[in-house]
């Protein structure tokens, strides 16, 4: 993933992408810049390089795909039946029905 945050919390998303979950490459801005004119220019050499960098045949390109990969098996898991996020998100649904009435404490 190529990241190019400009505003509010893309900034802090970019940092999960490319610092925690190690699956991108920052492009672009590093603090927000309220006007257009302001904000510095990207030139293509440095698109061009974090392309190369997620697309090329490289070992840190290998590496962030296969983490990708990880990680996209974890949140499939994860949202179907009796995975954590289902799970949870049953749970609340539950919860909410019961604080609204609509549902008896089982």
């Amino acid at each position: 993933m190529i990241t190019w945050p400009l505003f509010a919390d893309q900034f802090y998303n970019e940092r999960l992408v490319v610092d925690v979950l190690k699956i991108g490459v920052a492009v672009g801005m590093k603090e927000y810049e309220m006007k257009h004119e302001d904000r510095p220019l990207i030139h293509g050499i440095d698109i061009e390089r974090a392309v190369n960098c997620v697309m090329g045949g490289g070992e840190e390109a290998e590496t962030m795909r296969k983490r990708a990969r990880e990680l996209g098996k974890m949140a499939k898991s994860a949202v179907m039946e009796d995975g954590s996020s289902h799970t949870e998100l049953t749970r609340l649904i539950s919860e909410l029905l019961l604080l609204t009435g609509k549902l008896t404490q089982q």
